[in-house]
């Protein structure tokens, strides 16, 4: 209780005054002017009587807001007690009383509004703007979730999503007043598997506008949308996440069995397109097993050669049709071929004649010219294999190792050089490698290729060509030891010369 004692002169009485209604902005300072007290003193009929005194208190739950200062009523506000409307509530309430010499005489209320301000920022309400799941079926334009913002000040909320964001093409608001977040577009979760948002909140019916911002995360879930797809994955095209089926190979011979069968470009295995799922899988044969002499692990797609293959048997290769589907739903499934070639015996490796061969190329500016060897004959370089009748193996192919920028071979091991990258004099030495394509065997032999002059002949042999190059030889050693005996016999003479002259 606040009481102020007021002391007169003159005989007086708690009259004049009345009750107080009036109004306050919240956040109102020290000393805040409420009101001027209507109450006076008045002058009593005897005057001789005595002066007497008067005493003014406040009291009530919200007398400690006010204080009075002579006949004005203020407001008793102080660091850090400030008056808030969304902390006390809207209305200030108090009874003034006056006393006259300690004897009640009045009492008046106090009624004091509490203008609202806005001196509140909006708060996201915590529960609404936590981490979501939702499926990657989730049908577009369907809700979400829904986020709320609270403001203490009571103001209208709007709800923006903000397009500088990581993901806002996946959403949008219809009502923005709801909060309500619908999807805009499919979700997928084989491209993304979250997503962000940055949702604001803002005022609406204040000049402040004021806001805040959350940024939202969004997991998506996988769904069963996808089929299963062999292994190795080669997309259709770049972020396509449906896959063109690989093309699995293998070779056996005919006297193998109990076998489990190892393909390029791997073994058989397939996944389910659903990487969050990972769905159990199923394999089978449906066609091409020839009588379960093929049979499949169906839980690893293993193939297992279970018999050999007879030698009166005429097929070459046996094509298999493979299926694999998922366990939990046997309409998700996809189909692949498995092509397997059954080898002759092969018993003989493939063998050059010799291990180096000699090739000539003559200088030209031509782009391209075929290496020869003696006699101007085309240089060629065969491999052959006893496992064929005429030694022809045609599963061997031809190549240079390491490859060369200069030269190149054929399949039918013809050497063609770049010509106009050559130059007179030069000599390479290039090594050739034959591989039989279906047992992996292979032989290399070493190419020494020499460049002649524009004109000059290939040699007939390698006789000739010691003698060309060794008539070579003796004419430029000839010429040489000519050129030491003129030099000897010049200085003789200059001796001779010399000796006579000193006679």
């Amino acid at each position: 209780m606040g009481c102020f004692l007021w002391v007169l002169s003159l005989a007086s009485r708690c009259g004049g005054g009345s009750d107080i209604f009036t109004a306050l902005r919240e956040n109102s300072p020290m000393g805040q002017f409420i009101s001027e007290l209507g109450m006076t003193a008045e002058a009593g009929a005897n005057k001789a009587e005595r002066a007497t005194s008067l005493r003014l208190c406040v009291s009530g739950d919200d007398a400690a807001w006010f204080y009075l200062e002579g006949r004005t009523l203020r407001l008793n506000a102080s660091d850090p007690r400030v008056l808030d409307r969304e902390a006390h509530g809207p209305m200030l309430i108090a009874e003034l009383t006056c006393y006259q010499d300690n004897v009640i005489q009045t009492k008046f209320r106090i009624l004091v509004e509490i203008l609202n301000e806005n001196d509140n920022r909006p708060k996201f309400v915590k529960e609404t703007i936590h981490r979501f799941t939702v499926s990657e079926l989730t049908a577009v334009n369907s809700v979400l979730f829904t986020v709320k913002a609270m403001d203490a000040d009571g103001d209208m909320i709007s709800y923006i999503i903000d397009p500088s964001s990581r993901d806002p093409q996946f959403f949008r608001i219809d009502l923005p007043n709801s909060g309500k977040i619908v999807l805009n577009k499919p979700l997928d979760y084989e491209t993304r598997t979250q997503l962000q948002v940055l949702i604001w909140a803002q005022e609406v019916n204040t000049e402040e506008k004021f806001n805040i911002s959350a940024v939202l995360t969004v997991n998506i879930e996988d769904g069963d949308d996808q089929y299963p797809h062999f292994l190795p994955c080669t997309p259709i095209s770049p972020g396509d996440p449906v896959c063109v089926s690989p093309n699995y190979s293998t070779n056996i011979s005919q006297k193998q069995q109990d076998l489990v069968l190892k393909f390029s470009p791997g073994p058989i295995r397939a996944e389910d397109g659903d990487r969050g799922l990972n769905t159990s899988l199923i394999y089978s044969i449906l066609s091409g097993g020839d009588q379960s002499q093929f049979r499949i692990n169906n839980r690893t797609g293993e193939i297992q050669l279970t018999r050999a293959v007879p030698l009166r048997h005429q097929e070459k290769t046996f094509t298999l049709t493979v299926m694999v589907c998922q366990e939990d739903d046997r309409l998700k499934y996809s189909v692949v071929s498995v092509l397997i070639r059954v080898l002759n015996e092969n018993t003989f490796p493939p063998v050059f004649n010799r291990t180096t061969f000699k090739g000539f190329i003559v200088e030209n500016l031509s782009p391209a010219s075929i290496v020869t060897t003696y006699g101007n004959q085309v240089l060629q370089i065969k491999a052959s294999d006893r496992d064929f009748s005429d030694g022809l193996n045609p599963n061997i192919h031809y190549s240079i190792l390491p490859p060369s920028g200069l030269y190149q071979v054929t399949d039918g091991g013809v050497l063609i050089a770049r010509t106009d990258r050559l130059h007179a004099f030069d000599r390479h030495k290039v090594r050739v490698v034959a591989r039989d394509a279906e047992s992996g065997e292979e032989v290399s032999a070493l190419v020494d290729i020499e460049v002649l002059q524009t004109g000059q002949s290939v040699p007939h042999g390698a006789v000739a060509e010691q003698q060309m190059f060794g008539n070579v030889d003796i004419r430029l050693a000839g010429g040489i030891i000519a050129m030491i005996l003129l030099l000897l016999l010049s200085a003789v003479v200059f001796l001779m010369l010399r000796a006579v002259k000193r006679r």
